[in-house]
């Protein structure tokens, strides 16, 4: 997981800017998901661990709206900039470094809800890879609580190289940034290179920062079937309630 981690690292900076406003969205993820844990929980799931925090989005969101949350994740840049994200809006969130297929062992505490948001399950490059995953989550829910993965839907995606995903423009304290991806597909996998384009408008000075990672085009069903198999009970399968779809599944009593 190397290439990921270095991803994230280099990412950590600017990933605030993949978003038209960074706060906006948090929030909004927040309040999302902070829903759906208390319609499928009945209010009774506090505890939350997001093993792949990233510098916070979803945590802090969480956070903000009265959970208590631990973070983890592969990048030791996404975490530092995590803490300091969390210090600057007075929240608390534990955050510490881990792959989350580790996380049995580096986290001994039990947890009402694990949560993999925006994505990040499909850096790992295989099923066998997402199923040890699975199972490492699975073991730090504690019993009646669960499992929550959000995805792409791969099976509406386009198939072939040089595909590209523009995220548009953003201005900030005099720079411009042209944001935009890549996609170069090699059988289910696809190299991502991440581009901003950084403008000095003052002076016409431009510098580009590219940063590459690789997913595993996984179609959502294959992981609700390894969720399945990981232990997860009562799975099901959410359009509607995130920018992304959702799968949640339960831990028996």
């Amino acid at each position: 997981m190397a290439f990921v981690e270095d991803f994230y690292d280099r990412l950590s900076p600017f990933y605030h800017l993949i978003y038209q406003d960074w706060d906006s969205s948090m929030a909004r993820q927040g309040v999302q998901l902070a829903a759906l844990i208390r319609d499928r929980w009945e209010n009774k799931a506090k505890t939350v661990l997001d093993v792949s925090c990233g510098i916070g989005t979803q945590s802090l969101g969480l956070a903000a709206q009265g959970c208590a949350v631990t973070g983890s994740d592969l990048s030791q840049g996404a975490i530092r900039r995590a803490h300091l994200e969390a210090k600057s809006r007075g929240l608390q969130v534990a955050y510490s470094v881990c792959d989350m297929r580790e996380i049995e062992t580096h986290l001994l505490d039990g947890f009402d809800i694990v949560l993999s948001a925006d994505n990040s399950v499909p850096h790992l490059l295989s099923d066998e890879e997402i199923l040890l995953a699975l199972r490492a989550m699975y073991s730090r829910i504690r019993p009646g609580g669960g499992c929550i993965v959000t995805l792409r839907d791969y099976e509406q995606e386009e198939r072939g190289r040089g595909l590209i995903k523009p995220y548009g423009v953003r201005e900030v304290d005099g720079l411009r940034y042209l944001i935009w991806q890549v996609w170069d597909f090699e059988g289910d996998q696809y190299v991502l290179s991440m581009y901003f384009l950084e403008d000095k408008l003052q002076c016409g000075e431009v510098r580009t920062q590219v940063m590459r990672s690789r997913y595993y085009a996984v179609p959502v069903g294959a992981v609700r079937s390894l969720m399945e198999q990981a232990g997860f009970k009562h799975l099901e399968r959410l359009d509607d309630v995130f920018f992304q779809p959702v799968l949640v599944g339960r831990k028996g009593i």
